[in-house]
């Protein structure tokens, strides 16, 4: 029970690592609320694992501060926060034929990405703190990834979003770490969840091919690293980004 009592809120946690997080926070004693934007798969989550859950945009300041109060005024305090939400937009940065031209990421997947996978992070962290600082503790675990650190072929809005939830986690583990407040990110690679299954399977299987693991994370793998870093057995670790990765190399 490394999480007896503690309270943690989880961000896109319907389904995949959101969901597999909650599970095994719920498991080892915490009290847990997630949020998502899909509603069928939050209620069934919720139903499944005893939690309670909120339809909810991150992006969306004003709804986030309404999550969060209503979190805390139902649980009494906030030890952990999960940033788990994201979503993608892949596409080119610019694509050229024949010297012209002919497709470019949209102005609108761009903003769309950043504002979900960084502006998100940044709503819920900045809803949470003020209620971990008067209570003198917490823990906060964003979800960064490997392409964040390292760069990938067709994902300019994903990368940027990432690589500045890396800047935020050091800033905030400076900022909150006199209040007794730990900040980390994680770094997943290529983990196996709904949003990866979409990819072709030629693509999944060039991914097994660079991990030198010669096979795909699964969110339990990275639940399991959330458990520790929000467990008091993480307690004099503030400021890092950790791979989860498999060794992998991102290639172009």
């Amino acid at each position: 029970m490394r999480l007896k009592d503690k309270v943690a809120l989880i961000t896109g946690g319907a389904a995949g690592i959101g969901k597999a997080t909650a599970k095994v926070f719920a498991e080892h004693g915490a009290r847990v609320s997630i949020c998502d934007v899909n509603q069928e798969a939050g209620f069934q989550t919720a139903g499944e694992l005893g939690c309670s859950f909120s339809i909810l945009d991150v992006s969306n300041r004003q709804a986030v501060q309404d999550w969060v109060d209503e979190a805390f005024n139902e649980l009494s305090r906030i030890d952990i926060l999960i940033n788990n939400a994201g979503i993608l937009r892949d596409s080119l940065f610019v694509k050229v034929k024949e010297g012209k031209l002919i497709k470019q990421m949209a102005e609108e997947d761009f903003d769309q990405v950043i504002s979900v996978n960084m502006k998100g992070v940044f709503n819920c962290t900045q809803a949470v703190a003020p209620y971990m600082i008067k209570q003198g503790s917490g823990s906060i675990i964003n979800a960064s990834s490997v392409v964040g650190l390292d760069g990938n072929f067709g994902q300019t809005n994903y990368v940027a979003a990432k690589a500045g939830v890396v800047g935020m986690t050091k800033v905030w583990a400076r900022e909150l770490g006199r209040h007794n407040i730990r900040v980390n990110a994680i770094a997943p690679g290529m983990v196996l969840t709904e949003m990866l299954l979409s990819m072709p399977e030629e693509a999944l299987e060039a991914f097994k091919q660079r991990t030198p693991l010669k096979r795909l994370g699964t969110p339990d793998e990275v639940a399991n690293l959330y458990l520790f870093l929000a467990s008091d057995e993480a307690s004099y670790i503030s400021g890092e980004v950790i791979r989860i990765d498999g060794g992998l190399v991102i290639g172009t």
